[in-house]
């Protein structure tokens, strides 16, 4: 074999487990990483919730104690200890890890595109520019969308962002905002995102979940209300501007498509699809990778059997998808009527059963239930359709 591992794709997911790898006692095993992109860009900003410092606090630019939720008839200023909302700008990350990388003769860089993985009887193939490469596993970061079948949801978080500057200081730096749905909701949900850098500089997004996508100038219209009417800011300056799409869908994902290829980040299903946050889950995910290579030889860590927090986001999805009751509702009910330290461990999937009945007794019962019903309904009827197909 020429390599111990191949990964396809280095962005967040790719990077992770490169570095993770590294910093385990895996480090001596060679790693070939190939990513069709030679140039880096601060591309996009990635945000999460932490206690105590992760694996890339170096490059964390900017933290807050305090979130700000706002709905049209309730504001809050919550404080969030012991977490801290964290964020990471896409160039430091990149930067980062390749600096990292280049002192690491064990890794090697290609440029390039692997369309698919070639199963071997003891590993794995990929040809990258006309040349064939071989490891023991290969990583697969590149997400590529399926058709949903029936019984199963796909909406997107998608959102445009300006960094601007105001000639006067309007922000309040010690505070992130959330969500804030004092905006027009059309049938989806809307809600305005701002992360203050300082008192007078910040990120603020026009942030929308539905199933399909808007024209740039409906962003930039939104973005144009949100910061007139929500901020009352008149005069600023746009020195920065950043598009994302993040699947927010419950679909499977293969985690394992072939015998000596796992699926990362959001192709192995690592965006979380009741709220697209993906980095800190991709953090997850190489954790137990690197521990199961240690631990089993091999990297196929097994997932629980039954994730109730994938069940209840798929409720969430249904309830959406109908339109049950209002999106900006449920996610306001939450964060009003509970301590938004459960709610981010809910989030995060780290609460309780009772913890999460708890949070559900704050919302309005009467759509989710109808949704769960709907959503067994769909998957037990999607069974059997494939039942039938299997003769």
């Amino acid at each position: 074999m020429d390599y111990d591992y191949i990964i396809a794709g280095a962005g967040a997911a790719g990077l992770s487990l490169a570095y993770h790898l590294g910093q385990s006692p895996l480090a001596g095993h060679s790693i070939l990483l190939v990513d069709p992109n030679a140039v880096r860009r601060n591309d996009r900003t990635w945000c999460f919730w932490e206690v105590g410092t992760g694996p890339f606090e170096a490059v964390v630019s900017r933290r807050w104690d305090y979130l700000w939720l706002y709905d049209e008839s309730w504001s809050a200023r919550l404080a969030i200890a012991p977490y801290q909302y964290k964020l990471i700008q896409g160039i430091d990350f990149y930067r980062y890890v390749d600096d990292w990388i280049a002192q690491r003769p064990q890794i090697t860089r290609l440029q390039g595109t692997i369309d698919r993985f070639i199963e071997l009887p003891d590993g794995v193939a990929v040809v990258v520019g006309g040349k064939t490469y071989t490891a023991r596993f290969g990583f697969n970061s590149v997400y590529r969308p399926t058709p949903t079948p029936p019984g199963y949801h796909s909406w997107l978080q998608h959102f445009k962002g300006w960094v601007i500057t105001t000639p006067r200081p309007v922000f309040d730096a010690e505070a992130a905002t959330f969500m804030d749905f004092r905006i027009p909701q059309v049938g989806d949900v809307r809600f305005g995102y701002v992360l203050p850098f300082d008192t007078y500089t910040a990120l603020v997004e026009y942030t929308i979940f539905s199933p399909q996508l808007v024209s740039q100038a409906e962003y930039e219209a939104g973005l144009q209300r949100y910061i007139a009417d929500q901020l009352g800011i008149d005069r600023y300056e746009i020195t920065h501007v950043e598009y994302g799409v993040i699947p927010m869908s419950d679909v499977p994902l293969p985690l394992r498509p072939s015998p000596h290829v796992l699926n990362i980040g959001t192709a192995g299903g690592m965006s979380k699809p009741s709220t697209g946050y993906t980095f800190q889950r991709i953090q997850w995910q190489v954790r137990q990778i690197v521990e199961s290579l240690l631990r089993n030889g091999h990297p196929f860590y097994k997932p629980p059997r039954f994730n109730r927090h994938a069940l209840m986001d798929s409720v969430l999805l249904n309830v959406l998808d109908a339109g049950r009751t209002p999106g900006h509702r449920f996610f306001a009910n939450l964060f009003r009527h509970n301590p938004i330290q459960r709610v981010l461990r809910f989030l995060d999937e780290e609460t309780t059963l009772a913890e999460d009945l708890a949070l559900m007794s704050t919302v309005e019962i009467t759509p989710f239930m109808v949704a769960a019903l709907a959503v067994a309904w769909g998957r037990m009827s999607a069974l059997g359709r494939r039942e039938l197909e299997m003769g």
